[in-house]
């Protein structure tokens, strides 16, 4: 896997960061009656952000009649392992799923919803961290300090509406009145984002982050493993039958399709990302000419630079400009000295996770602290 030659490749524009509650459909689906039909479901924090330690647990908790506790970071102070926006889901026996502070607080919460001491009948703010004493015994490093929202969730259809159009890729805004528990949905834009003012919790749910994988071969299947572990929906598109009838990734959608059709049917947005790998370009030309036309923040293709030089060519004779093709990472995946599929899997994924996280591809792997340390000459965070 290699770079491009030099000039080639554009970063995409930065999303947009603005604190959000999570990508829904693998959020409190939790809560209702998916938990155990999604492989990997997980909470999700601010965009991109994910709870890995969420898996299958089980049937759904509410319709089981567990009560469940959710709780969402409002505020942070100093440095705190999670950011506003990320969410935990406690069940009444002590299951968990989601995460706060990567541990500590959890078991805290864990350990008071078992002996009955954690009662939120009615939606209330806590504050982790506020003394030295406690930021140790919670494990937040440097002093930090969060502020957690925690609720009973009690409108099971509330939350089923917002699960249903966040799965239809709406961005919906979701209102709780802290002294009351009413809770509000409406339509969000993407200048909204979490807000918090002692009385009313604003939360902005937006849809999952998409990979369209084009071919169904053994490095698909790295790849869209690599990619559920990141919380990505994926779909993976081959109408071969040789590749499809094998396809074995749970969790994941086969499409048969051809790739153009595929494409235009899931009306790729800024969520989204296409990564063609069949090698062949027949099938992935077919997926890139419609895919550098959409808004999606990664387009990329595997071949080496010269293929990647030839397709760029065959390209501009269709109906695409010389600034979307632009657009197109390939030859695809960071430089890294891959040489097998897990491998070239993995420069895949990082390239992904560094466009949409507006990473320059120039600057991976500069680390960030000492790049900021460079001619400081105070200490941060000093032990």
């Amino acid at each position: 896997v290699l770079l491009p030659v030099s000039g080639q490749r554009q970063s995409a524009p930065k999303l947009e960061s603005v604190p959000r509650c999570g990508r829904f459909s693998y959020g409190l689906a939790i809560l209702l009656e998916r938990h155990d039909k999604v492989s990997g479901t997980k909470l999700a924090a601010l965009r991109g952000g994910t709870s890995p330690d969420a898996k299958e647990r089980g049937s759904d908790w509410r319709a089981n009649g567990h009560e469940v506790i959710l709780g969402t970071i409002v505020q942070t102070w100093g440095s705190s392992p999670r950011p506003p926006g990320a969410m935990l889901a406690i069940r009444d026996d002590g299951l968990v799923a989601g995460s706060i502070s990567g541990g500590c607080i959890e078991d805290d919460m864990i350990n008071r919803v078992r002996d009955q001491s954690l009662e939120v009948d009615k939606p209330s703010v806590v504050t982790y961290g506020i003394s030295k004493e406690e930021a140790n015994r919670f494990g937040l490093p440097c002093g930090g300090t969060l502020q957690v929202v925690l609720e009973k969730i009690t409108d099971d259809e509330s939350f089923r509406e917002l699960l249903k159009r966040v799965e239809q890729h709406e961005l919906v805004s979701r209102s709780l009145v802290i002294s009351t528990g009413e809770v509000s949905l409406k339509d969000a834009s993407s200048s909204d984002e979490l807000s918090f003012d002692g009385e009313v919790l604003q939360c902005v749910y937006g849809p999952r982050w998409r990979l369209i994988i084009i071919g169904a071969g053994q490095l698909s299947t790295y790849v869209a493993q690599m990619a559920k572990a990141l919380d990505y929906h994926v779909i993976v598109c081959d109408p071969r039958a040789e590749y499809a009838d094998t396809w074995s990734v749970p969790g994941t959608i086969l499409s048969r399709e051809m790739p153009d059709d595929l494409v235009v049917s899931l009306k790729l947005d800024a969520h989204s990302a296409l990564v063609a790998v069949t090698h062949d370009p027949k099938l992935d030309d077919l997926a890139l000419l419609e895919g550098l036309k959409s808004p999606s923040f990664y387009v990329g293709a595997l071949g080496s630079r010269l293929n990647s030089k030839n397709r760029r060519e065959r390209l501009l004779l269709f109906d695409l400009s010389q600034s979307e093709i632009d657009q197109l990472h390939g030859p695809v995946g960071l430089s890294i000295g891959s040489k097998t599929p897990p491998e070239i899997a993995v420069a895949i994924l990082a390239e992904i996770t560094a466009v949409r996280n507006g990473v320059p591809l120039h600057s991976v792997g500069v680390n960030e602290s000492k790049k900021s340390s460079e001619g400081a000459t105070t200490t941060v965070c000093a032990v």
